[in-house]
């Protein structure tokens, strides 16, 4: 059994040192549309993506919240793209205020984990002024979650106060070909 163990082991150091699997992964984005429905409370400056390179597209927000709040609500959903985007397995509602001083949400952890070295949005509430989100691209290795190759769209939906004030839909596609690994 042992030997088993250690055969497993010494394998899968083998596996990991011969291939470089982020290579066979595509992790990019592919659209963003940012939308407020309530322009004095919260106003898009800027709202788009660059590209860097063939497999990095880099996010770019600046956007100003004119009244301090302390109630933010966010409904999250994931659709994935099939004839139309279908919903996929996310829908999510939850208090942002309250995930933020306790982060008891394993997907929300997942989105914020990927995007909390790129922006300023990495505190409690209150909420007032510039929100900003630089150069933010995604990497494979941070995605602690298998998905499958196809491309999909998280939707978000920010309430402030129990009333609608702006969305954000992302688009990325996820690629995984092992075989083109080295």
């Amino acid at each position: 059994m042992q030997s088993k163990v250690i055969f497993c082991v010494l394998f899968g150091i083998f596996l990991t040192s011969t291939f470089d699997f982020n290579d066979a992964v595509v992790f990019k984005f592919t659209n963003v549309v940012c939308e407020s429905f309530n322009k004095s409370w919260f106003v898009f400056h800027n709202c788009r993506l660059k590209a860097v390179s063939r497999t990095k597209v880099t996010f770019n927000m600046n956007a100003t919240i004119l009244h301090p709040t302390n109630d933010i609500f966010i409904h999250a959903k994931v659709f994935k793209r099939a004839n139309g985007y279908k919903p996929w397995l996310f829908d999510v509602n939850f208090d942002a205020c309250l995930y933020l001083r306790r982060r008891s949400i394993p997907f929300v952890s997942l989105v914020y984990g990927l995007v909390k070295e790129f922006s300023n949005i990495n505190h409690t509430c209150p909420y007032v002024g510039p929100q900003i989100i630089k150069d933010f691209y995604l990497k494979p290795e941070l995605l602690r979650l298998p998905i499958p190759t196809g491309d999909y769209m998280l939707s978000l939906q920010w309430l402030f106060n129990k009333k609608p004030q702006f969305d954000t839909n992302v688009s990325f596609t996820f690629v995984e070909d092992l075989l083109k690994s080295k």
